[in-house]
């Protein structure tokens, strides 16, 4: 079935739940997992039809913050006795789901495990949809976790 399992991670709770069921799926399929991190180097405006409008910050990107998720998601494999590996890789300027598409190919993953912000409206036109754009990007399965805490907190407020 599926030996080769991909990660996209940020820091985020709900990269870390996709990490654990990746986790979970590569110890029952005796599978090997690579945690991925990318390195995003935003611009500040983005023109939509003339209109500069400030882009939604992505999470946290820099070199420390790639370290300390990196470092998290090799003590789950770890402690969940799987084979796993990580990696970060910078984007020079490629979009995120460029980055993940050469990452699935230098991996020669079978399967991407991630997770889905849940970002509706404009917040979903400005920042795009990586899951969405990856899953017509690519030819190989792809498991879409929803994270609704964004969701859950909006209704909280």
């Amino acid at each position: 079935m599926y030996k080769r399992i991909l990660v996209p991670v940020d820091g985020s709770e709900g990269a870390l739940h996709a990490l654990d069921r990746a986790i979970e799926l590569a110890r029952s399929l005796h599978a090997e997992v690579q945690a991925v991190f990318v390195l995003v180097h935003p611009a500040q405006l983005v023109d939509i039809g003339g209109a500069y409008v400030e882009e939604i910050p992505p999470t946290d990107t820099t070199s420390r913050t790639a370290t300390s998720v990196l470092d998290e998601a090799r003590e789950r494999f770890a402690r969940a006795g799987v084979v796993g590996s990580v990696r970060a890789i910078d984007s020079y300027g490629d979009s995120i789901v460029a980055v993940l598409k050469r990452g699935i190919d230098e991996f020669s993953a079978d399967l991407v495990v991630m997770y889905s912000h849940g970002r509706r409206g404009f917040r979903r036109l400005l920042a795009g949809s990586v899951a969405e754009s990856l899953l017509r990007g690519t030819t190989i399965p792809l498991l879409l976790l929803r994270d609704i805490t964004e969701e859950e907190e909006g209704a909280a407020s």
